[in-house]
């Protein structure tokens, strides 16, 4: 039954279509370089539970044992992605396919604009 559960939320978190457009952009994970540690964990299993933690708020050490992934591989793992640009290069990525499939109205986008030297 926990199995069941953890597949209908990973594939609410990161629906296969999502997951098409993520995996490319991962960065190859690395050996650790102190050594040891476990072997490599299932890089959608670990994306999903990254994906918990930003949409939901949850602190990263109590993410729940579910996802098979602890809380230290998640949040290394997202330092590690964070740090190699993963996040904008994913946000060009879905809107990219947005916009080839006529999903997207750019005439609605809102552009920011900031004064230098701040407010006056």
């Amino acid at each position: 039954m926990m199995a069941a559960v953890r597949t209908d939320l990973s594939k609410r978190l990161v629906p296969d279509e999502l997951w098409e457009l993520v995996a490319p952009l991962l960065p190859s994970c690395s050996a650790r370089p102190q050594g040891g540690g476990t072997a490599p964990r299932d890089e959608r299993a670990v994306f999903t539970a990254v994906a918990y933690i930003l949409t939901s708020g949850c602190a990263w050490r109590y993410l729940p044992e579910s996802f098979g992934v602890s809380p230290a591989t998640a949040h290394r793992r997202f330092s590690v992605w964070t740090e190699a640009g993963l996040w904008r290069r994913l946000h060009r990525a879905v809107l990219d396919e947005l916009d080839a499939r006529g999903e997207l109205d750019w005439s609605s986008a809102i552009v920011g604009a900031s004064k230098k030297g701040g407010a006056r």
